[in-house]
């Protein structure tokens, strides 16, 4: 995956190195692929070089490692400090005090005031946004997963989400009660409260806007897009893909790109919101990479409903498309505006278009075939 660099000038950051940082252990080979392909592109952004793997699960301890692409959100701040990263010019990325702060259960309020919880749990968050995200509770316990669901099924069909779930895995819908024992009774109640899960309402004709920023030096660049899902091999419906469309400056430079559409101005000001709430609700963490699940669609009753599905304080599925717009800007200094996209297509052998820079093909022992590419799009593909 390879986006040539017409115009170099001074480098975007104090760092010449940059090096990957595997957070997660039993990582699939797609995903890692994928995320160093990334963190290759981005030494390249910054007019530096790719230096270095490292595997924080298998580490004998902490060192300095220059510009880090860390593949997931990087919990405890002075665990960041050690590898050497202080601040957003040192990541690709975010920096969180908690590890629940970087999942999805941030979103919803507890039950009742004493369930279960893990530590650095309060709900000052959850209040802030509880006008920008749907109907929902957190849960730490089975006992408050059943109890969720079930006062949430009394509106209609309901989606249960491990906080650990990633790409669309680890969810399930429920359409009444007696599906409820049957479809609870498959997940980990150890995993549950360890991790959490979410409980919202099952939306019908769903649209997932991906409102994201980024930071890499001085350069700054905000986008809108929207997400695809696809079906697997095994029927379970997946990320597929990202469209985005990509602007210089903060958040505030696309409200004229979404001026005649009112369901998008929407989708961005529910972003906005929930990004200004979460880094004013957790002190000392911070990101150069933000990226904003924003669902649209219809509830049982007919009525509409958007609000905030998660954050991503990561390199995440869009990040290739992310890499290819910023290309596309750190090229031309006129340039406003990029559009790019990020495709995933199960199956062996697809057809792929033209200007297309794949970064994984192959064979995954879970999800089986697989061919992830990105590309930079013309405005007649827009």
């Amino acid at each position: 995956m390879q986006y040539e660099t017409l115009v170099t000038g001074a480098p975007l950051t104090r760092h010449s190195r940059v090096a990957f940082l595997c957070c997660r252990s039993g990582a699939r080979e797609h995903e890692l692929v994928s995320q160093i392909g990334v963190a290759r592109e981005l030494a390249r952004l910054i007019g530096g070089r790719f230096d270095r793997y490292v595997d924080a699960t298998r580490s004998g301890g902490e060192v300095p490692l220059g510009y880090v692409v860390p593949s997931d959100t990087v919990v405890g701040l002075e665990v960041a400090r050690r590898w050497g990263i202080e601040s957003p010019d040192d990541l690709f990325g975010g920096v969180v005090p908690f590890p629940f702060v970087a999942t999805k259960v941030i979103g919803h309020p507890l039950l009742d005031e004493d369930a279960p919880c893990p530590a650095g749990w309060h709900g000052r968050f959850a209040a802030r946004v509880a006008d920008v995200v749907l109907p929902g509770y957190a849960a730490f316990s089975m006992r408050d997963l059943h109890r969720a669901a079930r006062a949430l099924l009394a509106d209609g069909r309901v989606r249960v989400k491990l906080a650990s779930g990633v790409g669309g895995l680890g969810q399930m819908v429920i359409a009444d009660e007696r599906q409820l024992d049957d479809r609870l009774a498959a997940l980990d109640a150890a995993e549950v409260a360890r991790c959490g899960a979410v409980v919202e309402p099952d939306l019908r004709q769903p649209r997932t806007w991906s409102i994201g920023q980024l930071r890499v030096g001085p350069l700054c660049a905000s986008y809108f897009g929207t997400q695809r899902t696809i079906r697997d091999r095994h029927g379970a419906e997946v990320y597929g893909g990202s469209s985005i469309t990509m602007v210089r400056g903060p958040f505030a430079a696309l409200e004229p790109f979404a001026a005649a559409d009112a369901s998008l101005r929407r989708a961005i000001g529910c972003a906005r919101l929930w990004h200004e709430a979460a880094f004013e609700s957790f002190p000392g963490m911070f990101a150069s990479r933000c990226n904003y699940d924003v669902v649209q669609g219809l509830d049982a009753h007919g009525v509409e409903r958007i609000g905030v599905l998660e954050q991503s304080w990561r390199v995440g599925g869009a990040s290739p498309a992310e890499l290819a717009a910023l290309h596309a800007l750190r090229n031309d200094p006129a340039r406003e505006i990029a559009r790019a996209e990020t495709v995933e297509v199960h199956g062996a052998d697809p057809e792929l278009p033209e200007r297309a820079f794949v970064h994984f093909r192959g064979v995954d022992e879970r999800i089986g075939p697989i061919t992830k590419y990105a590309r930079l799009c013309d405005d007649a593909d827009a």
